[in-house]
């Protein structure tokens, strides 16, 4: 029975799903994170914390891969899977010292370093390359969640000898999320509780940062206010513990009463359901967003950017909008349209939720990992370059004309 240890960061706990059912296939699976122990503890997980800084600093870096060195070491798995932007670089490097260990990494977005346009992020994006061809070294295999990035790590050789494939998102526990969708707070509740009686809400799931389009969105809702004054902004995610990235806390009020955030909550699926719109601006290379992937579980017509990822969930004018990223006014305009035709909003909801649960489910993705575990512990030579995802031919029932969304010719798909 093959032994595998994931390493993740503080939403490694999200990915329990994903590790159960790799259990139930076989695997002996651990994990390892700087995410609360007591999920993977209720779910009966053999759990492994550690602490890395999520930003730029050599020294705890450095500290970071010695404790990952003698973790492997101390486990001993024969597998061991990484996730996120910092364990992608350490985790290959820590299991260096710690022989017959293969190592497969998931890129899932190109993070700050190649979504923001500052200065520090500009001048370190030589050394991130550096680091991720230092990492390719010790990778078996690199899982990629979007083309865009696939391609992007082939042209600048930053996969080394290792294997490459495509797998799209580390898949939804479908019938966990529609659970937690009906035991949780109902939607009258939800209302009363945060003040939006009688309100159409539309809702942002993410971290508050600039990276992912939050002045953006705050500049669209206070232009929604102006010409739909019922309408509210909820924003749920993460604000203090994002550094420098963050959102002022000032930016946000200003914007009171029609934008409401409430902060990182455990009950999204519940809280989806409070939903007319679903808007997620980023201007983060993503993987593939799992906030998209939970929105189009739950029906919503999703309005969201052309970032990488993004626009591999979602096909604009078919089960949802896209925009350019920093677009305040078409996203504005983009949410006024869901809201005012329901119909089309409705059936743009609908195809999200199918497209989700055909292809995104996760029986599906974790049977791609699984086979890549088994053949490279089979010592393949033959791993396909990658795992195609089903090709969507979206149609466009609607278009946007003078404002308005007009029915057009049904095309087959």
């Amino acid at each position: 029975m093959a032994r595998l240890l994931c390493i993740g960061g503080e939403d490694h706990a999200l990915r329990i799903p994903f590790l159960l059912s790799l259990r139930d296939r076989g695997f002996r699976v651990s994990a390892a994170a700087s995410a609360a122990p007591a999920p993977f503890q209720r779910a009966g997980i053999n759990y492994h914390p550690f602490c890395f800084n999520r930003f730029a600093n050599p020294f705890a870096d450095w500290t970071a891969v010695k404790t990952l060195s003698k973790l492997i070491a101390s486990v001993r798995p024969h597998l061991v899977q990484s996730f996120d932007t910092k364990p992608n670089l350490l985790v290959p490097l820590a299991a260096r010292a710690v022989p017959g260990v293969t190592v497969v990494r998931t890129i899932n977005g190109l993070a700050y370093v190649y979504s923001s346009r500052s200065p520090k992020a500009l001048a370190f994006r030589p050394i991130w390359r550096a680091l991720h061809r230092m990492a390719a070294r010790s990778t078996h295999a690199t899982v990629f969640q979007n083309r865009d990035d696939q391609a992007f790590f082939h042209d600048r050789r930053m996969i080394g000898a290792g294997h490459s494939r495509l797998i799209a998102g580390s898949g939804i526990d479908l019938a966990r999320f529609d659970r937690a969708a009906e035991s949780g707070p109902s939607p009258e509740e939800l209302r009363h509780s945060f003040g939006l009686n009688g309100c159409e809400i539309v809702v942002t799931v993410s971290r508050l940062t600039r990276q992912k389009g939050i002045p953006a969105l705050l500049e669209a809702a206070s232009s929604v206010h102006g010409r739909r004054p019922g309408v509210r902004f909820l924003l749920v995610g993460p604000r203090e513990s994002e550094g420098s990235l963050a959102v002022r806390k000032a930016e946000i009020d200003r914007h009171a009463p029609y934008v409401v955030a409430v902060g990182p909550r455990s009950d999204v699926p519940a809280l989806l359901r409070l939903a007319d719109v679903f808007a997620f601006p980023t201007e983060y290379r993503e993987g593939i967003p799992r906030v998209l992937l939970e929105a189009g579980a739950a029906g919503l017509p999703i309005v969201t950017t052309t970032m990488p990822g993004c626009t591999d969930v979602i096909r604009d004018r078919w089960n949802g909008f896209v925009v350019p990223p920093r677009s305040p006014k078409r996203l504005a305009d983009r949410i006024i349209d869901l809201l005012e035709d329901r119909d089309t909003a409705k059936a743009m909801g609908a195809r999200a939720s199918a497209l989700v649960r055909q292809d995104y489910n996760l029986d599906i993705i974790v049977a791609r990992y699984a086979a890549l575990y088994e053949e490279l512990m089979n010592g393949s030579d033959r791993i396909d370059v990658s795992t195609p995802m089903r090709e969507h031919q979206p149609r466009s029932d609607r278009a946007v004309v003078h404002g308005r969304l007009t029915p057009e010719r049904e095309t087959a798909t």
